[in-house]
């Protein structure tokens, strides 16, 4: 038997290798931290995060204007890829600072954990905490410029990736005050560095609504011509709660309150709508809190005690027949704004706030104020229970719904809907499931697809609308009771994301009018009662060509859109090549499994594209208006759009 023998000189470099010691111990300097381990500070460098390092400079600005020295924000997205956040504030300080021997600018700018939110002389409430908030962008930016008017003077500084390259010196003399701050975000961290307009004209609307007396503006100059949009709310987060519900049908108008206990003031706005779903939108110190938290919390709890109490008093409920959280924010839109002197957030982000005496002052206020307020409205209040009172009925047949699938998917013999073609694979992993429209486009589906990995669904007609039915109507629908058990994960209260049987749900329908609603109903369907599929990255569009083209019978080429074939076509000619036949499919029944197989299908060659929270929530809107029960949206959109149609007779 042969014995591996390690020699003297390699069994030191092994001990010296494994020894932990001083010279193991790593000090990043300055913001290299923040470089290293960047999603500790923003949460990702996807999309989000490049985001995030711009709202870390906007709320800076907010926190000027929560202070009451800043009544304008501006945000520009310029040509380079930069932006530019202006403000009107104070301006950063800019004399040298004790503790650092630098100037006040340089320390905020390039140390982590230095600003003025520490101190409650400077900001009685802010959305920062850390002060982590600008040397995070700055640190995260290929190149970053701060400008500060004060004292009658422009001062300036420049850096790159989170280090001075330039000194704070003056260039010039103003009579104004406030900051400008320029940065370009690093392509070398994030893997996506072109900003939403949307995305950020969305939180920009959401901050003049929190922040009444102050104007936001912003300018997309990467787009010719460049509009200008300017954002001012004198009504704040009533007339928040008035946009959100522009389009619906109210149940009643809309409750306002503002109080203050313990030093933390409350603000909510509310209104019942006629719908099945709920937005309740969190905030803290101006900063939207995804998760909610304890305000949030304290706010469900008064909320359902206040319609309870009245619903019984008024004899409209019986005190056996209370009604559960679920059911008093069905219908439900609201905004609920807090500020907190010290809030503690989980994570930079601050997508949820865990101050525990938040609960019971938000409880506490909600509940005197809402209380008065259904006594002193009597119809609404008879209005807001009723309401509740159906949906209460609603959830209880929806779980005897719920129930009855599960039971379908756990005891019929397997119980996968005959329709479903499905894969060999019991990986979640690889396994994917088509949804795919019609008889015969499922037929070549089921014939051209891999079958150890790739189901198929064929979808015979269109599911019913999920954004005006309630669970109970959802189940009751054979087609999307049928995807629902072959998913596999369940729904509602039984949902379970780890049960989901395919973790690519490709939706693949007809390029035409009717593929494009079947698409659009399926979206709605799984943002409303499916969300975590779309939040996982589960859900995806299949993309398949529009078009054929044959130069000969191994020559042949595929496109997209009207776009691609043009350049194809263009390509061909200018290689003096003559096209035997342009093909142009109306639905995916026209091709054969192969075909199919070739352009939609195959893992290496299809273009998928995925959905975000983003595109379901569009879509979701864009339904709503087109097939929702108001007539006034759907008529305005048509005469605004009809010009653009394109007949395809």
């Amino acid at each position: 038997m042969a014995v591996s023998r390690i020699s003297s000189k390699n069994k030191k470099k092994i001990e010296a290798s494994n020894r932990y010691d001083a010279s193991k111990i790593v000090v990043l300097e300055g913001l290299e931290a923040v470089r290293k381990r960047p999603a500790m500070y923003i949460g990702n460098t996807d999309e989000m995060g490049l985001h995030q390092i711009l709202y870390e400079i906007i709320d800076n600005a907010i926190d000027e204007a929560l202070a009451g020295y800043c009544d304008k924000i501006s945000v520009v997205l310029n040509k380079d890829g930069s932006v530019t956040v202006s403000d009107n504030g104070r301006g950063i300080p800019v004399d040298i600072h004790k503790q650092t021997g630098k100037s006040a600018l340089e320390t905020v700018m390039c140390t982590l954990h230095a600003g003025g939110k520490f101190s409650k002389e400077v900001y009685k409430v802010s959305g920062g905490l850390h002060g982590i908030g600008m040397s995070c962008t700055n640190a995260l930016s290929e190149w970053m410029e701060t400008r500060v008017m004060k004292d009658g003077k422009i001062y300036r500084q420049k850096y790159k990736r989170g280090v001075p390259v330039t000194p704070v010196e003056v260039i010039g003399k103003s009579k104004d005050t406030g900051t400008i701050q320029t940065f370009k975000p690093d392509p070398t961290i994030f893997s996506v560095t072109e900003y939403n307009a949307k995305t950020i004209l969305t939180k920009l609307r959401q901050q003049a609504y929190l922040t009444p007396k102050v104007e936001f503006s912003f300018r997309d100059n990467r787009k010719s011509p460049s509009y200008e949009y300017k954002l001012f709310f004198e009504g704040g987060i009533k007339a928040y709660v008035q946009y959100l519900t522009l389009e619906d049908e109210s149940i009643s108008s809309i409750f306002y309150m503002k109080g203050e206990q313990d030093g933390v003031l409350v603000e909510v706005a509310l209104r019942y709508i006629d719908d099945v779903d709920t937005e309740v939108l969190a905030f803290t110190n101006n900063i939207f809190n995804s998760e909610g938290g304890t305000h949030l919390i304290g706010f469900k709890t008064a909320l359902t005690k206040c319609i309870n109490d009245y619903g019984t008093k008024q004899e409209l409920l019986r005190k056996e027949d209370r009604l559960t959280g679920e059911d008093v924010q069905e219908g439900l839109v609201a905004v609920v704004s807090v500020k907190v002197p010290n809030p503690q957030f989980e994570g930079q982000t601050k997508i949820k706030l865990n101050n525990p005496e938040v609960a019971g002052v938000v409880k506490g206020l909600v509940s005197r104020f809402l209380k008065q307020w259904l006594e002193e409205h009597p119809q609404e209040g008879k209005g807001i229970v009723e309401k509740c009172i159906l949906s209460a009925k609603a959830r209880r047949a929806a779980k005897a719904a719920r129930l009855a699938v599960i039971r379908k998917g756990a005891f019929e013999g397997g119980s996968l809907p005959g329709k479903l073609a499905d894969c060999s694979s019991r990986d979640p992993e690889i396994s994917e499931l088509f949804i795919v429209e019609g008889i015969s486009a499922g037929g070549s589906t089921k014939q051209g697809r891999n079958r150890a990995t790739q189901a198929v669904l064929p979808l015979l007609g269109k599911p019913i609308n999920t954004e005006k039915h309630r669970i109970d109507k959802v189940l009751a629908n054979e087609k999307l009771r049928d995807l629902i058990v072959a998913l596999g994960c369940g729904i509602g209260d039984q949902f379970d994301i780890k049960k989901l049987r395919y973790h690519k749900i490709i939706i693949m329908t007809d390029a035409d009018v009717d593929g494009s609603h079947i698409a659009t109903l399926l979206l709605t369907f799984f943002y409303r009662k499916l969300r975590p599929i779309i939040e996982n990255g589960y859900l995806y569009l299949a993309l398949p060509p529009l078009y054929r083209i044959e130069v000969s019978s191994n020559e042949i080429y595929w496109a997209q859109n009207d776009e691609e074939r043009e350049k194809i076509v263009e390509k061909l000619k200018k290689e003096k090549k003559k096209i035997k036949t342009i093909q142009r499919y109306k639905g995916l029944g026209e091709m054969d499994a192969n075909q199919l197989w070739e352009t939609t299908m195959n893992p290496k060659v299809r273009v998928l594209k995925r959905i975000t929270i983003e595109d379901a929530e569009e879509a979701d809107k864009i339904f709503n208006m087109l097939m929702g029960t108001q007539v006034v949206p759907r008529k305005r959109f048509i005469q605004s759009y009809a010009k653009y149609a394109e007949l395809d007779i």
